[in-house]
């Protein structure tokens, strides 16, 4: 018995990548989407008011940062990094100048760290001590920030233009976290079980003081979502014209296996030949 050729083992390998790539592509731009919609409806909801979460339940470490975690409360468990501390100049405190002072901060559970705005302070000479050890530290989620046109000049010194992961990741020998953290100073005296160390000698940075995030942050998603929705119809497209190759190529093959065979041309000597003998005997 026959065996069509979409039937064939091979195709029914190919049959099986295709589903399974282009039902993927489709189901994670399902996914997007409905993060997207969920990142609208969430708009307008006061995220600030919320009962505090442990950061590993509201961000992973891979994952990008979506616009309903912005200024989410969370809580973390981890140690400082105590020598991975940077600063951002051109911070204004009440109208003054003065530098953000962010130290890493390895977060239990996770091979990652997240960077941690301690506080502000005006002058960073002499270079304000940094926190040690294992620490509780509950505060504000932030998604980084990314202004073009404020390449840092110099990536091997401790200060960086603004809280953006690729000057960030520089200074640290980790994963971090899409986001950062900033530090809540007044958290002591609302749960005694947290305790923001390292803000000594630092003045708080609250959430006014802190750049607009981007309106473009929760459209990522749906960016997302067309991607992947593209990929699905790259695939199936890739698909589907194998299947044609191989069902035309077969046909092919069958025609030409089955098509009568043509006349053999008489060889040229042989024509010559009789041609000759033709003449000869009218002469004769």
């Amino acid at each position: 018995m026959k065996i069509p050729v979409l039937l064939r083992p091979v195709a029914l390998g190919a049959h099986v990548a295709g589903i399974v790539l282009s039902s993927a592509a489709v189901g994670l731009g399902l996914w997007q989407l409905n993060t997207w919609e969920d990142r609208r409806d969430d708009a307008s909801t006061e995220r600030i008011e919320r009962s505090a979460e442990p950061l590993v339940d509201v961000i992973g470490p891979d994952q990008p940062f979506q616009k309903d975690q912005v200024a989410r409360s969370v809580t973390a468990q981890g140690e400082w990094l105590t020598d991975r501390t940077v600063y951002v100049p051109d911070r204004d405190r009440d109208g003054v100048e003065g530098h953000w002072v962010i130290t890493m901060f390895a977060v239990d559970g996770s091979e990652s760290a997240i960077p941690v705005v301690r506080g502000w302070i005006e002058e960073i000479d002499p270079r304000p001590v940094a926190p040690t050890g294992q620490a509780s530290l509950a505060g504000w989620l932030q998604p980084p920030e990314g202004k073009a046109g404020m390449p840092d000049d110099d990536p091997t010194d401790d200060v960086i233009p603004q809280v953006r992961m690729a000057d960030l990741v520089q200074h640290v020998d980790r994963d971090l976290y899409g986001g950062y953290l900033l530090l809540d100073h007044d958290i002591q005296d609302v749960d005694a079980s947290t305790s923001n160390g390292g803000v000594e000698s630092l003045e708080s940075v609250d959430l006014t003081q802190v750049p607009e995030v981007s309106a473009t942050t929760g459209w990522r998603n749906f960016l997302y979502a067309m991607e992947w929705w593209i990929f699905a119809g790259f695939a199936l497209f890739i698909w589907l014209r194998w299947c044609r190759d191989e069902v035309l190529r077969v046909r092919e093959e069958e025609a030409a296996q089955y098509a009568p065979a043509e006349p053999t041309a008489e060889p040229v000597e042989a024509v010559d030949e009789r041609r000759e003998d033709t003449h000869a005997a009218t002469d004769a």
